[in-house]
């Protein structure tokens, strides 16, 4: 299986009519060897290229250059603005490796982080802690690794989620159900492990790094059952907005019930980790958060999925299955406005990006349905080739939430955005899981830069 990158531009139908739905390959490239490649994160380089992250199975053979080293292997790739290599690393070691998120730092590198299962060996320096661990790797602008970190308990850690800081350290957030390491008498206390016991299943777990990769602290935030955390980003006053999902009552560390069978949970933290408020949003059903970002007003975004009526803290009731369902918070997270947008039977919100104007920037997938008589009934313009399909989708909103344009893409296969991102020439980057051209178009942005797999 090999990664697929194309470069689409398509125009604003309101500057250039006659080729509104037109849509201009400008380049495609392949990347891969010859079994599985997954890719889950991109973002833009400072040189206008861009860097891919994610996970490899294959030897060294199609235009992957090193060897596998044991089962999935973190990957790297850099290329130039137009899709050209500039360079690509492989690192792993016995076991399972895999690279969920990737950023920028200060100095023109680069900060790896994801779920290592591998010992010791090949280019891991240190045995695993437990089931999975945090594996933290620091790269040069050239790709060349300064150093390394292993962190975790004796349970499963995975780590969806780094930002680089203030201070120029790092920020992870992820999920974890180890308990508190403990240090048999006589060794050495493992400054890598856990501090804090679990809440119950699953927790929150953030891990503040220096620059060198040394723990100044860590929290771990959770109720009695399934606290599970999707996004952490750093916010202007110095600490933390963290976003996921909880099917927890009050318990532990969450001070107010669940609504639903899940909920949206949100907690901000000061700069040293302490909890400065946490909210809990959602219907009667199930509430799904996916995204979080903060907003240029000191507020932040929300954005996931919901099949929730207008109950409890939810007033927008979803129109069919599952919708997507954004908030909008203010500083202190009480409610600013709330909307639901509807494409298909299941409508998976995935991207949150804020535009210099205020506007925002949706992206996610919706599945397509058949109506009573077996035909495909239209939502909006998702295709409807055959039931079950999903195509992807963007959409564009106002600062209220009031819907501006929208675009789906399709074709012959079942496509699953995994992220959205404004590039620097004001383009839009989607991160798409499939090899397909996108066929169609509507009320279109100026720029749409899709890749998959």
């Amino acid at each position: 299986m090999r990664i697929k990158l194309r470069l689409t531009a398509i125009f604003p139908a309101l500057l250039i009519p006659a080729i509104a739905s037109a849509q201009d390959i400008l380049w495609e490239k392949t990347y891969g060897g010859k079994h599985a490649e997954y890719l889950y994160d991109a973002i833009p380089t400072p040189d206008y290229g861009f860097i891919l992250a994610g996970s490899s199975v294959s030897g060294k053979n199609g235009n992957k250059d090193e060897k596998n080293k044991g089962d999935l292997d973190y990957w790297v790739w850099k290329m130039d603005e137009h899709g050209n290599l500039d360079w690509q690393k492989s690192f792993g070691g016995n076991k399972e490796d895999l690279l969920q998120s990737i950023a920028l730092t200060g100095d023109g590198g680069f900060i790896l982080g994801g779920t290592s299962a591998s010992d010791k060996g090949s280019d891991k320096t240190e045995n695993s802690k437990g089931k999975e661990d945090f594996w933290i790797i620091k790269l040069n602008a050239k790709g060349q690794q300064l150093w390394q970190r292993t962190i975790g308990g004796s349970g499963m850690e995975k780590l969806l989620s780094i930002a680089q800081t203030k201070d120029n350290g790092y920020i992870l957030g992820g999920t974890s159900s180890s308990n508190k390491t403990i240090t048999p008498e006589g060794q050495t206390p493992d400054l890598y492990g856990k501090s804090e016991d679990s809440r119950g299943n699953l927790d929150f777990w953030v891990v503040k790094l220096s620059e060198a990769g040394t723990i100044e602290w860590q929290r771990t935030i959770g109720g009695k059952y399934v606290d599970e955390l999707r996004s952490i980003q750093p916010t202007r006053d110095g600490g933390y907005i963290l976003g996921g999902y909880s099917n927890s009552p009050a318990s532990g560390d969450k001070t107010e019930e669940n609504y639903g069978l899940g909920d949206y949970w949100i907690v901000k933290l000061d700069a040293q980790g302490e909890i400065d408020w946490q909210r809990a949003y959602g219907g009667e059903k199930d509430d799904n958060l996916n995204a979080l970002i903060p907003t240029r007003d000191g507020g932040y975004l929300l954005g996931g999925n919901s099949n929730s009526g207008a109950t409890y803290s939810k007033s927008k009731t979803n129109r069919e299955g599952t919708d997507f369902w954004v908030l909008k918070l203010d500083e202190s997270g009480e409610i600013e406005w709330q909307q639901t947008y509807n494409y298909g039977k299941a409508d998976i919100l995935t991207s949150l990006v804020e535009n210099k104007d205020g506007t925002f920037i949706i992206g996610g997938y919706a599945q397509s349905e058949a109506d009573k008589s077996g035909q495909k009934t239209p939502v909006k313009t998702i295709r409807k080739d055959k039931e079950g399909i999903n195509d992807y989708i963007a959409l564009k909103i106002k600062p209220n939430g009031e819907e501006l344009w929208s675009q789906t893409v399709g074709s012959k296969g079942d496509e699953v955005m995994k992220r959205l991102l404004e590039t620097r020439d004001g383009g839009i980057f989607w991160q798409v899981p499939q090899t397909a051209l996108p066929q169609k178009t509507k009320r279109q942005p100026k720029a749409v830069m899709t890749f998959g797999w």
